[in-house]
């Protein structure tokens, strides 16, 4: 082989191995800050500063979710609804409707959780013949209904306490 040929090579693998390391410290990075966070807005609605943003008003398709934090609304207190008892976002309320409420630390989800043992799309509970049902989506550390984990679909009733990672939820009504 020429000087040539072998000079190339060498560079070649060393640009390789710096292609590694700056993969393996994006990859450190990441475990050390966390998710990233993004803006679900777009074009200037994404650049507007803070103080505009307390006077948006929610998008009709996340309106209909209907994430409350703090007490309950004395409004309609016959519509059950899940509430955190545990955890880090303890106080929140999800009013129950026809739609299934997607729990996970993904951003698409309907409850959000920041928890190093939750999964991405960690469970979901859904209404079915006139009662609710949860269901594990497959997560790493499971999900527990009053201490039993949850394999299948289980029916999911007023009072009993869903545990998942650091956080506890309850079907109130």
């Amino acid at each position: 082989m020429s000087e040539l040929s072998i000079t190339l090579l060498r560079f070649g693998f060393l640009i390789l191995l710096w292609a590694l390391v700056l993969a393996a410290i994006g990859v450190l990075r990441a475990d050390l800050y966390g998710t990233r966070v993004t803006s679900r807005g777009r074009g200037r609605a994404a650049r507007r500063r803070d103080d505009a943003r307390a006077d948006k008003v929610a998008a009709p398709a996340r309106s209909n979710t209907g994430v409350r934090t703090g007490s309950i609304s004395t409004r309609d207190e016959t519509l059950a609804h899940l509430a955190v008892t545990a955890g880090t976002l303890k106080g929140t309320t999800i009013p129950l409707g026809s739609a299934p409420i997607l729990i996970g630390r993904s951003p698409t989800c309907t409850l959000v959780i920041d928890d190093d043992y939750c999964s991405a799309r960690h469970c979901r509970v859904f209404p079915d013949a006139g009662g609710w049902l949860v269901e594990d989506l497959g997560s790493t550390n499971g999900t527990f209904l009053d201490n039993q984990r949850v394999d299948d679909p289980m029916p999911f009733k007023r009072g009993d306490k869903l545990r998942l990672g650091g956080t506890t939820l309850e079907l109130r009504s």
